[in-house]
């Protein structure tokens, strides 16, 4: 747990933003008259080494908004404990005020009332300003940018050039190392043709090639920085052959592997580093279990589950961090070394405000020119919305009841099935619906929607078995999304509950009546794990149900029935 003392060296530096207390309604510019660049900037140095963090970007390029859970619930050990708080909750355990930049950035909270007065978040130009300031700052041989995979997935142009877009534009932030998971959805081969060209190091300990059981990647690498000896190990997602198609990536194997990363540890040491950083994309709670069983890591920088936290998290002599999604923060670790061990860590998670951050020119002339091919199409409007539409939270959001609602309409279905996906920008009543939004939630290179017929008691094992990848109580078989969004059908829940029972009350709400587990139901859903899937791609179902509504307006979704929390 975080302590008092932890969350004022974190949170000390951003005293403008802070004092940014009972903003209430203020109008746009008067509360950017709170933030400037050197606010965001603002950090007492420590030591010989800085890494920046920067991890679940999804290939935004620019800035949007994206809306924090108001759902986020824990199970087992992780019941009640950051990152599972939300809104007042949160606020109270990092001392947040309500109306403050903070409480707009790390939360739910009156979030359409302080997206309008603070403006979007993110942007690699931005990002790009805030690394070149810190390098410039410390001097760029004490610092370390890393970054925690999920990056060349997400968007409309990076579908397009297999991720060159992002790969390009993290070359030029001059990345050090990262590691993976959506990435692989590129396919083995597409992965493998970036990694040999790109300038900085894809690292990843725990895949293994299935017939030799060799490692596919460098498990690590040892930088000199500060004049310290930093080893930075890489973890990509344990569960990508699950999660995501294997028929992609065939010939090799994935897994947390505690031995043989208690072996890189340890091996790292041996080659003199003073400091050890696992650079994981486990998901937050697997990398909290697995901090108390692999010993002698300093440094755990937490991805996946999209968690931004204002301040360190110890587990033991671990600390973890977790730095957000979509390019929203942009986390700073100062560590000072002494007797070649760490002997001090200060942390600042930075938020990326926009309006508040100058531009990079050369970052925002390459963005231009990515983008350019693709522009005319991003800025298209397709409809308009009445509602605020958000993709976060454990068991539906207003723009995957969208993506349910055009699954009906346009697939002539009955039940609609979307992924529990976490990436894709939020948007504000009486925003444009663009195809760049539309894209934003949808582009991956799996989007087939297909239309066939299931039982209700395959609904229920679907149900069931997402339920348990979520709210195992062990979180090494936790996957880390949220529950498949259903459209057409409610149910209840019991999070409590062990596999197999979880689900209840399957009812057809279009007819009021249960499901009947031998009944089958036309139904509708898209980004199926299985090669050869048939149908359109899901951007173009959204697009044509979002312009057959014209304004789409979602109404309060009150389906899922949830206890056991």
């Amino acid at each position: 747990m975080i302590s008092r003392r932890e969350f004022l060296q974190a949170t000390a530096a951003a005293g403008a933003l802070v004092s940014a207390s009972g903003l209430g309604p203020l109008g746009r510019a008067a509360a950017q008259q709170r933030l400037s660049q050197a606010d965001i900037l603002r950090f007492d140095p420590l030591g010989q080494v800085t890494i920046l963090y920067l991890a679940d970007i999804h290939a935004q390029l620019v800035p949007l908004h994206f809306r924090e859970p108001s759902v986020n619930l824990g199970v087992g050990e992780a019941k009640g404990l950051p990152p599972h708080l939300t809104d007042a909750a949160f606020r109270a355990h990092f001392n947040i005020a309500a109306g403050s930049p903070e409480a707009f950035a790390l939360t739910s909270d009156d979030f359409v009332q302080l997206a309008r007065n603070y403006g979007r978040m993110g942007g690699l130009d931005r990002i790009a300003t805030l690394v070149k300031a810190v390098r410039a700052e410390r001097g760029a041989d004490k610092v370390l940018l890393l970054d925690g995979g999920d990056t060349w997935q997400g968007s409309w142009s990076a579908l397009q050039t297999k991720g060159q877009d992002m790969v390009d534009a993290m070359s030029a932030l001059k990345l050090d190392a990262m590691t993976s998971h959506w990435e692989f959805t590129l396919g083995a081969e597409r992965v493998k043709e970036i990694v040999e060209a790109a300038p900085f190091a894809f690292l990843a300990q725990n895949i293994r090639d299935k017939e030799w059981n060799e490692p596919v990647f460098p498990p690590r690498k040892l930088f000199e920085t500060g004049g310290v000896k930093v080893a930075v190990i890489g973890q990509a997602l344990p569960r990508t052959a699950i999660a995501n198609p294997r028929w992609m990536i065939p010939d090799w194997e994935f897994g947390i592997r505690e031995e043989e990363l208690q072996k890189q540890v340890e091996e790292a040491r041996g080659e003199g580093a003073a400091v050890v950083v696992l650079l994981s994309h486990d998901g937050y709670d697997v990398d909290r279990k697995l901090a108390s069983r692999v010993k002698g890591i300093d440094v755990i920088l937490t991805a996946h589950t999209h968690d931004a936290m204002p301040g360190l998290v110890r587990v033991g002599d671990t600390v973890l961090v977790a730095t957000g999604s979509h390019g929203k923060f942009l986390s700073r670790l100062d560590i000072a070394v002494k007797d070649g061990r760490v002997a001090d860590i200060r942390f600042k998670l930075m938020p990326v405000f926009t309006d508040a951050i100058a531009p990079d020119a050369e970052m925002a002339a390459l963005i231009a020119k990515a983008r350019a091919p693709y522009a005319a199409d991003l800025a298209k409007e397709i409809g308009r919305t009445d509602s605020l539409l958000y993709r976060r939270g454990n068991f539906n959001g207003t723009f995957d009841d969208l993506i349910c609602q055009a699954m009906l309409s346009q697939r002539d279905a009955e039940i609609a099935l979307s992924p529990g996906f976490r990436w894709g920008g939020s948007l504000l009543p009486g925003d444009p619906i663009t195809w760049e939004a539309i894209t934003n939630a949808t582009a991956i290179t799996y989007p087939n929607c297909y239309r066939m017929e299931m039982t209700g008691a395959q609904l229920k094992d679907i149900l069931e078995d997402v339920a348990d990848n979520i709210f195992h109580p062990d979180p090494y078989f936790q996957g880390g999304g949220d529950m498949v969004r259903v459209g057409g059908v409610g149910y209840a829940i019991d999070i409590g509950k062990p596999m197999g029972s979880r689900i209840s009350g399957l009812t057809h709400l279009k007819t009021g009546q249960p499901l009947e587990a031998s009944k089958r139901y036309v139904v509708s859903g898209w980004a199926s794990v299985n090669e050869g899937t048939q149908g359109p791609p899901i951007w173009d179902v959204v697009r044509d149900h979002v312009a057959a509504t014209k304004t789409v307006t979602i109404k309060a979704n009150d389906a899922v029935k949830v206890s056991g929390a």
